[in-house]
Order: C-alpha cells, then structure tokens, then sequence
C-alpha cells in the first residue's frame, strides 16, 4: 500500500503556512477543512493552506508537496486514530469511535490517489471554492532518474588536500 509524506524543498512552507507540516509526516488531503468556508476566509495564509497545502497527520500543519512511498497497515492504523483524535478535538466529533470511520475514509483516499503511483512520485494539490463547495485536483510529478550534471563536484583533481 502507498501513502504520502511531507516533503520540503526550501524553507518556504514555514514561511507561507501558519502551521507547517514536519517534513516526513503522513499526509492526506485534507480538504475537509475547508468545507465551510467561503471566499472572506480565503486571506493571506489561511489561502494559501486552502490553495494548496496537503494536511499532516501527526501535527495537523500544512506541505506543499508530498511524496509516495510504501505504508505499513499499523502506521495506517496509527494515522486514522490521530486524525479520529484531531475530529474530536477540533471538530467536535462525539467520540473516537462516531470519528473513526469519517478519519479511515479521509486516509483511505489518500491511499487511492497514491495508489498505482511509484516511489518517490511528487503530488500538488490545488483546490479552488466553487458554488458546489472545494473542488480539489492533483498534480502528479513522476520521479526522474539524477543524471551526474545534477550534482555539484567541489574540489580539485590536481591537489588532494583542497576541498
């Protein structure tokens, strides 16, 4: 089964997000969020979460990106507890059990997105408020073989001690 971690390139989903995700979380989609807003919540970087950041599962912060690669069935488990956690905490569900099922829904999907896809895929998300409420699509960057060019070789043949 696959899933997807947060991934980060530079700094800059500290620096656009109000919460980051840690880099290596599982992550889901995490549109739910947004289910109520409308576009005067769509500000600074509540918009920017809501435009396109994947939802951690461990600290509940925001990635840009996310990576696939292989998930055990307890980090599963794992996952779908915290977020039936988070539904009760944040969103009021009545119990860890009435939350459970909606959390193993959310991760379930996610395992459907990342199904079919190779390690190491990239996936954006981008959500857009329509009348209908969030409409979520997903781009998919497959992973790329790292040619030599792509790396950077410091020092000098001619003398051994220079770095």
């Amino acid at each position: 089964m696959m899933l997807a971690r947060a991934i980060h390139f530079d700094e800059s989903d500290m620096n656009i997000f109000h919460s980051p995700a840690r880099t290596g979380e599982w992550c889901i989609s995490g549109g739910f969020e947004f289910s109520n807003w409308s576009e005067g919540d769509l500000t600074g970087k509540a918009r920017q979460a809501f435009a396109n950041g994947w939802l951690g599962g461990e600290t509940f912060g925001r990635v840009s990106v996310v990576a696939v690669t292989q998930v055990e069935p307890a980090e599963i488990d794992a996952l779908v507890d915290a977020l039936a956690q988070h539904f009760v905490d944040i969103y009021g569900a009545p119990s860890l059990d009435a939350a459970r099922g909606v959390a193993h829904d959310e991760v379930m999907q996610m395992v459907d997105i990342c199904d079919g896809q190779a390690p190491n895929t990239l996936l954006l998300v981008s959500r857009d408020l329509t009348e209908a409420g969030v409409k979520e699509s997903y781009r998919i960057v497959e992973p790329q073989d790292a040619g030599i060019e792509q790396f950077a070789i410091h020092g000098s043949l001619d003398d051994e001690h220079q770095h």
